[in-house]
């Protein structure tokens, strides 16, 4: 991946949602839950007023509806504000 995200903004990696089955029905992928968990795989410098305290390879949780969907080389990320990581898994 050949991206770099400027300010206090970083790219995730999102976990993959997982297959359900209600009664041996599959859900179709429209339908699944969007995962609300990731792997951080770039971070920007972070501002004069915020420093940057994610990095690379940490896995976290965020918003629902945080971020901006990009595709890159067939793969989907989110790119978003430091500030709409809920947490840090550890």
């Amino acid at each position: 991946m050949n991206i770099k995200p400027l300010a206090d903004r970083v790219v995730i990696l999102p976990a993959p949602a997982e297959e359900k089955t209600i009664g041996g029905i599959i859900i179709p992928d429209t339908a699944k839950e969007k995962p609300l968990k990731g792997e951080v795989k770039a971070v920007g410098n972070g501002t004069k007023d915020e420093e940057m305290i994610l990095k690379e390879g940490d896995q976290v949780l965020y918003g629902k509806y945080a971020g901006t969907e990009i595709e890159i080389d067939g793969t989907k990320y989110l790119i978003m504000r430091q500030s709409d990581v809920l947490a840090v898994l550890g």
